[in-house]
């Protein structure tokens, strides 16, 4: 697993396609730099610092620097690969994957770091966490990762200025890798049915979208045709949160950023987040914050005079 840190945007030095008609062997090198190989068709045979393997299509792999890595036997293959650089990346070795899983999925930037309690040490709010090596096998993900790869080799191969976008769309690309096998590491705990984790997956991004409206159990029903009860409990044993409390979460930490950023009255705050009632507001904001909204926001101007 690797952590990078996607405040920071990666330097992209080379993006290209190989395809091989013949057998073909790689060559031995180390380099100073990330490699990510995304492999579209055939099998590409490695050894990374002792280490052998076979990546098969849908495989991504990344090298890591200061590596020697050579190829092992001959064969046909077809592959993208994206030669990077970064600044803040680190290697992790989780113990507990379902912990980061649920974290990253449910509690980014939320409550493990507002308690001082990060899930892992070595990672912070600003990280994404990627695997090292992933099997795409789903059809629709395969495409979309094909059409990723496709997307940031033309733009690389546009004029200078153009390398840029070609990394922010790898960032993005990273970014969609972590979330999908961190939902593929929640299935496996939990056995849930692939359609169920497609649902949650969906229900999460449905909550960011209307949080600021009032979202109901029939709603939710009828936007993912199933049960209320049997959705939530999915999305528990995926996220450790009911519906109810992530959508609350969602709305505080909004809430947090309108105190921190303007001078809207706790009314105005409360309607823009979909939290109406003041009482109500109140309650929920200190339940999340352990203070009310008016104790944080004096905390806050405190803050900002030192």
């Amino acid at each position: 697993m690797l952590a990078i840190n996607i405040e920071i945007v990666p330097r992209i030095r080379l993006v290209g396609f190989i395809s091989y008609k013949s057998p073909w062997l790689h060559f031995k090198r180390i380099t100073d730099e990330y490699v990510l190989y995304f492999i579209k068709s055939g099998e590409l045979h490695m050894k990374e610092n002792g280490h052998s393997f076979v990546l098969r299509k849908g495989d991504i792999y990344v090298l890591e620097p200061n590596m020697e890595h050579e190829g092992t036997e001959h064969d046909l293959c077809d592959y993208y690969y994206i030669h990077f650089e970064h600044g803040d990346i680190r290697t992790l070795q989780v113990e507990d994957m379902k912990a980061l899983a649920q974290y990253f999925i449910a509690h980014h930037d939320q409550s493990p770091f507002l308690e001082g309690k990060p899930v892992h040490p070595l990672v912070s709010e600003y990280d994404c966490c990627f695997p090292k090596s992933h099997a795409i096998t789903d059809k629709a993900r395969f495409r979309k990762a094909l059409l990723a790869m496709n997307d940031m080799l033309q733009l690389y191969r546009r004029k200078h200025y153009n390398h840029s976008l070609t990394a922010l769309r790898f960032t993005e690309l990273l970014i969609e890798l972590s979330r999908d096998n961190f939902m593929d590491e929640l299935q496996r705990n939990d056995r849930y049915p692939a359609k169920s984790i497609g649902k949650v997956n969906g229900l999460l991004d449905y909550i960011h979208q209307n949080y600021p409206h009032k979202i109901t159990s029939h709603q939710i029903e009828s936007a993912f045709e199933g049960n209320y009860d049997y959705l939530n409990r999915c999305f528990k044993a995926m996220t450790g949160q009911t519906i109810t409390q992530y959508v609350n979460q969602v709305r505080i930490k909004h809430a947090k950023e309108l105190i921190e950023t303007t001078d809207l009255t706790f009314g105005e705050i409360g309607y823009l987040t979909g939290l109406n009632d003041p009482y109500y507001f109140s309650k929920v904001f200190k339940k999340h914050v352990g203070m009310p909204p008016n104790q944080y926001a004096k905390r806050i101007i405190e803050e900002k005079k030192t």
